[in-house]
């Protein structure tokens, strides 16, 4: 005759088999990455038309620098704003003083755009669609294996 063993989460925890699973992934951790609490995480957004002001209201504490290839755009966005300024992507991801980046810049982009950011040692946030077809979408998530983003 078989039994049903019933654990509850409380008993689970109570047993130390948690905890233990906790300890284990600590080493795994890359201590060098993590920021202290108080540590700013400084960020920039790519693509300031249409969802690129909701990405900037997002990280508006975070925010250190903006990008647009449309310069009409980058200054009207960047007017009253203590942030650096760039109209090509590739200047941005050159900056180490820059750890995240956000990408609201056309579904065509995302994936390019991304994969360079981890190349660069660049966090990367990105709304879907993260890219044009399955294949940048793989490609991208294989840069950010590859990268440890």
């Amino acid at each position: 005759m078989e039994t049903k063993m019933n654990y509850s989460r409380r008993t689970i925890i109570k047993s130390g088999v948690l905890a233990a699973g906790t300890a284990a992934a600590i080493p795994a951790l890359s201590y060098g990455r993590i920021i202290g609490s108080n540590d700013k995480i400084r960020a920039a957004v790519i693509g300031l038309n249409g969802r690129g002001g909701s990405h900037m209201q997002g990280f508006k504490k975070n925010m250190v620098a903006l990008c647009d290839c449309d310069e009409g755009i980058l200054n009207k966005r960047a007017k009253d704003l203590d942030v650096e300024t760039y109209v090509d992507f590739r200047k941005l991801l050159d900056q180490k003083s820059i750890d995240i980046v956000s990408i609201a810049t056309p579904n065509h982009t995302h994936s390019l755009i991304g994969i360079a950011a981890a190349a660069a040692g660049k966090d990367v946030y990105c709304e879907k669609p993260v890219s044009h077809n399955v294949w940048e979408g793989r490609q991208l998530a294989e840069a950010a294996k590859k990268y440890d983003r």
